[in-house]
């Protein structure tokens, strides 16, 4: 698949150490900007910052739904070991109504240790990890697709279960799924509207045509499922890539170069407010020219 003839998609990642009131301005600033979606996270604590504040991220999604208008918004990503998949289909499409049918639905296997020993949450081994988010996606997918469900797994089982009323949008928000290995881009093949990682360039490329034979092996037109590519200034640094907010020539060249790997959409951290002079400038003069390139 070229990912320089697809659309292109441009989304922000925020943080949840912020006052609340300093994030809605954040959110209606960055919609006023016209990107496609805005994103929180789910976590206890920050990663960089353990001992900082942090809200808690589907509480403020739906805080935030109700202070945007326009503008995707979504976890970037749901951890499957802090809740039943279950109650993720019903909180979906509780923020799904509260946005109008704005939510972008992300789900993730979950990997950080140090929280679920913080507040005591079992972290399986990555095989059962895998394991258990496969059935908790065909979960949600059932839950938010049909009337009832009923479920015999290895680690979840529903009889007769129902989450109502049905999503605003059909058959259902569309699923963000994060996968970087071989057996969770399977995931992804099956199930997924969006793959989202956050790997390097070359990494991405590599699982982009994993993701693409997965694809060929069901059956399933690859083009169906969006390539999302997470990042944030310090790992663009590992790589020699500039920070993308320094200025309109080093966003325009982290975005060229991802896109060469398949990447369709862009998904960053937020800049800081010094930055958001170019962030402007990026939104009214870069990245309209960047989409018109991808439908020439």
């Amino acid at each position: 698949m070229n990912s320089t003839t697809q659309p292109l998609y441009f989304g922000l990642c925020t943080d949840q150490n912020l006052s609340f009131d300093t994030l809605v301005e954040r959110w209606q600033y960055f919609e006023k900007l016209g990107f496609d979606s805005i994103w929180d996270c789910d976590h206890f604590n920050q990663t960089s910052d353990p001992n900082g504040p942090y809200f808690e991220g589907w509480t403020l999604l739906a805080a935030l739904a109700v202070q945007t208008s326009s503008i995707r918004i979504g976890v970037l990503v749901s951890c499957n070991t802090f809740r039943h998949p279950g109650l993720l289909a019903q909180q979906a499409l509780t923020v799904d109504h509260i946005s109008n049918g704005r939510l972008e639905l992300g789900m993730g296997a979950g990997y950080q240790k140090g929280e679920h020993t913080r507040f005591g949450i079992a972290l399986p081994l990555p095989g059962d990890r895998r394991r258990a988010f496969h059935e908790a996606v065909e979960i949600v997918d059932s839950l938010l697709r049909n009337k009832v469900t009923t479920f015999d797994g290895r680690y979840y089982q529903l009889d007769g279960a129902y989450v109502r009323p049905a999503s605003v949008q059909k058959p259902r928000p569309p699923l963000v799924l994060a996968a970087h290995k071989r057996l969770m881009l399977r995931v992804c093949a099956e199930f997924a509207d969006t793959w989202n990682s956050s790997g390097s360039i070359e990494e991405m490329r590599e699982r982009n045509g994993i993701l693409n034979e997965h694809c060929a092996a069901l059956g399933r037109d690859p083009k169906q499922i969006r390539r999302s590519w997470y990042g944030w200034a310090s790992k663009m640094a590992a790589q020699g890539l500039p920070d993308p907010w320094e200025s309109v020539n080093a966003f325009e060249e982290v975005v060229g170069r991802y896109r060469e790997s398949g990447v369709n959409e862009f998904i960053i951290d937020q800049p800081r407010p010094e930055q958001f002079g170019v962030l402007e400038t990026i939104a009214a003069d870069l990245i309209p020219k960047l989409r018109q390139s991808s439908s020439a």
